[in-house]
């Protein structure tokens, strides 16, 4: 009897939550990586060579676009940072699988809106209205 083949998941079924915030709709998500910045280190009494460290661990903000609609939470959201009152949520990133289950969550914590870009707009064109909001938060969690 073959083997079961193992297709990868596609891109395009996802969802967001944002504490009390699910929302669909978003055309692409990006930023979920993680780095970790090598730190050169010698001892005295070693050959010349460096040892490579691992440094502090830092997260890429998530990028969040998707059309516009009557929905205003996640700007509500940003608004509370433009007005000097951050207020950090947590959330996820869950990828779905061609019946709509979850098959990957991606969890992060402490995050802010750190940036809002609002739809280019041409009045020759019938494209969808794309908003865009920048993520910054302090980890991210594969679940």
């Amino acid at each position: 009897m073959p083997l079961a083949r193992k297709d990868p998941y596609r891109a395009h079924n996802f969802r967001i939550e944002i504490d009390g915030i699910d929302r669909g709709g978003f055309r692409q998500v990006s930023g979920l990586e993680s780095t970790s910045t090598p730190i050169d280190y010698r001892e005295g009494d070693q050959p010349l060579h460096v040892q490579k460290l691992p440094g502090l661990v830092s997260f890429a903000p998530i990028v969040l676009q998707g059309g516009m609609t009557a929905d205003q939470s996640l700007w509500n959201w940003r608004k509370t940072v433009m007005d000097g009152n951050v207020q950090r949520k947590n959330g996820s990133i869950i990828l779905l699988d061609e019946q709509r289950q979850e098959v990957a969550r991606w969890n992060f914590s402490d995050a802010w809106p750190s940036k809002w870009t609002g739809p280019a707009l041409n009045a020759t064109g019938n494209d969808v209205a794309i908003e865009s909001l920048e993520i910054t938060h302090e980890g991210v969690t594969r679940a």
